[in-house]
Order: C-alpha cells, then sequence, then structure tokens
C-alpha cells in the first residue's frame, strides 16, 4: 500500500483509537509506557528475513514486578510502513494497528503466544 495515502498523522491517530480500544484491565500497564510510532525500524536491528511490525522493549510485568523508579518507561514501537507494506486498505490497516498494539502491550503484561491468539492479538 502506498505510504501517502496514510500519512504519519493519520495512523498516529490510528495507534491512539488503538490504545482507547484495549480492554479496561489494561490501561493501568499501558499508562506506565511510551508508545512510539516509528516509520521504520532502525537499519542496524533488523533482522534478515523477519518483517517487525512493532516491538515492545522493557520488562514484561510478570518478571520484573513493575518498574524501578528513577528508570525509563518501556517502550512499544509501532512500524508504519511495514504495516502498510502487509494491507491493501485504510480498513485492514486500523485492523492491523489494533492487532500489532495488542500485541506488543500483551508481550509487556507477560502473555503467552496462546493467550495472545485468544485475544486476537497474533
Amino acid at each position: 500500500m502506498d505510504p501517502s495515502l496514510v500519512p504519519t498523522e493519520a495512523f498516529e491517530a490510528m495507534v491512539v483509537d488503538a490504545l482507547d480500544a484495549l480492554p479496561g484491565w489494561i490501561l493501568p500497564i499501558v499508562s506506565e509506557m511510551a508508545v512510539l510510532v516509528e516509520d521504520e525500524q532502525d537499519p542496524s536491528e533488523v533482522e534478515p528475513g523477519l518483517l517487525r511490525l512493532g516491538v515492545y522493549r522493557g520488562i514484561p510485568r510478570t518478571r520484573g514486578g513493575g518498574r524501578v523508579p528513577g528508570t525509563l518507561p518501556d517502550t512499544i514501537t509501532v512500524y508504519r510502513i511495514p504495516i502498510l507494506a502487509v494491507c491493501s486498505g485504510v480498513e485492514e490497516v486500523r485492523e492491523r494497528v489494533l492487532k500489532v498494539v495488542g500485541h506488543e502491550v500483551g508481550h509487556a503484561m507477560g502473555l503467552p503466544e496462546s493467550r495472545l491468539r485468544e485475544l486476537g492479538w497474533h
């Protein structure tokens, strides 16, 4: 899909809508995180043969028990260009953004892939 069809501002609004659509029980965790939008992954982090649509960086809640005071927040980064590359229309982009945001939040919570599938975030 042509990236000009979903400019950065519109894509960022989709990410905000996806965050707003998450279940209420997730909001306390998300409120402590930084959610970022980037066009693409840093080339130095690209793994050959792997198309990343988003990434969670931090310590899952099941491992660390929460953020240590004075440290930077965990982050979720959503990649605009790769998501547009796997979508054929704007509505599909919306759906994919919701799935990617949910998936990465699930990683932050330490949810197993089986639970992410149950939630529709895999």
